[in-house]
């Protein structure tokens, strides 16, 4: 039955060939014997990706076919490709599997079934099948029966480099996303986060569209006594895997989700967390899943005892653990929560230092800053990034997001009318000077803040107003130093720090007017004013 759905994608391959929705077990074992990684001392795959260690945004595009070309929010990051030329190397893909022993992982999108797609992966290494087998939701034995046609098919060939010239691409590495054709092919890059971010990119496009939810590039968490549920936007490196698998919450998921009108599901089935300077102290459900059935990723490794050194980034800062969410102490293995979000918080790492650790939203308040997104890449996420670089990401994943923000933004602004969702804007980024001159906010004080706008304990107390960022900031929180909350206060430079965060709310400003056209009067007067520009609200 495989190899006549290998046939339908052009793939000629024998029974003998093909491994086929493999065990954890088999798969490790494989991949050994292949030589494609290595047992940690707690029993977590390790593997290297070679020159690829994190995504490469410009190597991605979309195949710009007739049905989707009015649809999409064509740009730098979502980049056309024409037909014609995917079909080249689609041809190139087919051949290259067609001649390699294949390994195929049946598995859905969507933990929620009545939203969820059926994925067929066909992998040329035994360890991305594993990294796609414990990312995406784990069908029962009865839907792994009645799984029928896939919804859409990736197809992953890691060996396989493109001559740039005869293929119309940037570098020997490529992700098409077909739409039309319901395929992907990830070509050239080890690196399984491609994988991954595509199959997202394919539900951002799927379920807005066909089912009117809003997906989201989020984690989340549960309550497991009242079932009060938040969801954590923010780009990689922000926090949102490590604030989400926080003690005494249920973890929904880690980085992507669906917000219908009645429930918040997981779209994945596993979690993809950064490693670097993990300890069981500061991030206990991470270190622990780092066992059998996880898949690491440029992670160092000591020759002799084979244990992870999480500190040293030789590789890359970017070293990534891969494993099943149910890994997670209290996870909510079914992935999905049976009611809306109480709690949204947007979390922003600000290389500045200027904005407050913590400030509340309204309704459009909250619209301006999901469709502007700022934060900072962090080093090692995606190639070239050595060092935190300012950015505005809409939808805090702009990457990963077909369509114009303001299908999302207008998605999200009734979710918090209709459920009355409470929104924090959360900085995990610089406090007393900029990248470089000041430090890090503290993951403690993080969690603390979280904390309060998740109980609304935070919601009791004295705001002041910031001006110039037109944000409500807290006066106290319990568990968090008072100083630490007016960022201006934490600089020794006042002065210094008022021409950093004039430049910056300019830069909000300009971002608006350049790329966010559409915005509405309303949400653009709740962004950010530099002094002199005050826009009363």
């Amino acid at each position: 039955m495989v190899i006549e759905e290998l046939s339908r994608y052009g793939i000629a391959h024998t029974q003998e060939k093909t491994v086929i929705d493999a065990s954890p077990a088999v798969l490790v074992e494989t991949a050994l014997a292949r030589g494609e990684g290595k047992l940690t001392s707690t029993g977590s795959l390790s593997v290297v990706t070679g020159a690829y260690t994190g995504r490469s945004p410009r190597d991605r595009f979309i195949v710009d076919t007739p049905d989707v070309h009015d649809k999409i929010a064509w740009g730098t990051v979502n980049a056309p490709f024409s037909p014609e030329a995917y079909e080249r190397i689609k041809a190139e893909v087919i051949g290259h599997l067609s001649e390699r022993r294949l390994f195929v992982v049946h598995g859905l999108a969507g933990a929620d079934r009545r939203y969820s797609r059926r994925v067929c992966a066909i992998c040329e290494l035994a360890s991305q099948a594993l990294f796609v087998r414990q990312m995406l939701v784990r069908p029962t034995a009865r839907e792994l029966d009645d799984f029928g046609p896939a919804d859409f098919v990736v197809m992953a060939a890691p060996s396989l480099k493109l001559d740039t010239a005869t293929y119309g691409t940037h570098s020997e590495a490529v992700v098409l996303i077909n739409f039309q054709e319901r395929t992907i092919l990830v070509v050239g890059t080890q690196y399984s986060g491609e994988i991954k971010k595509a199959i997202f990119s394919f539900m951002n496009y799927l379920l807005p569209l066909e089912n009117h939810v809003l997906t989201m590039h989020c984690s989340c968490n549960m309550n497991p006594l009242s079932h009060g549920t938040t969801v954590f936007f923010g780009l990689s490196g922000t926090g949102k895997t490590t604030l989400s698998a926080a003690e005494g919450r249920m973890l929904i998921g880690d980085d992507e989700h669906g917000w219908c009108d009645d429930a918040v599901f997981n779209i994945e089935g596993g979690c993809y967390a950064k490693t670097i300077g993990i300890t069981p102290q500061t991030e206990p459900q991470i270190f622990d899943a780092i066992r059998f059935g996880s898949v690491s990723e440029n992670v160092v490794i000591d020759p002799v005892t084979r244990m992870a050194d999480y500190f040293d980034v030789a590789l890359t800062e970017n070293g990534r653990v891969a494993y099943p969410v149910e890994f997670v102490p209290d996870a909510v293995v079914a992935g999905t929560a049976k009611r809306i979000p109480d709690v949204v918080i947007f979390l922003t790492a600000d290389a500045f230092g200027v904005l407050p650790p913590v400030s509340k939203l309204d309704r459009d308040a909250a619209m301006y800053h999901f469709m502007t997104g700022f934060t900072s890449k962090v080093a090692g996420t995606e190639c070239g990034i050595k060092e935190p670089q300012p950015t505005f990401s809409s939808l805090f994943g702009e990457p990963f997001m077909p369509l114009d923000p303001n299908v999302y933004a207008r998605m999200l602004g009734e979710r918090i009318d209709a459920g009355g969702t409470r929104v924090y804007l959360v900085n995990t980024g610089w406090t007393g000077g900029s990248y470089g001159a000041g430090s890090r906010i503290k993951l403690a004080y993080t969690r603390r803040m979280v904390e309060a706008a998740q109980t609304g304990i935070i919601d009791d107390g004295e705001f002041v107003h910031d001006e110039r960022f037109n944000l409500d900031v807290p006066v106290r929180c319990p568990g968090v130093p008072s100083a630490l909350l007016c960022a201006r206060d934490t600089w020794v430079d006042r002065e210094a720090y008022d021409r950093v965060a004039e430049s910056l709310a300019q830069m909000f400003v300009d971002n608006a007017e350049k790329r966010l056209t559409t915005m509405s009067d309303a949400v653009r007067a709740a962004g950010p004013h530099p002094l002199g520009v005050i826009v009363n609200r």
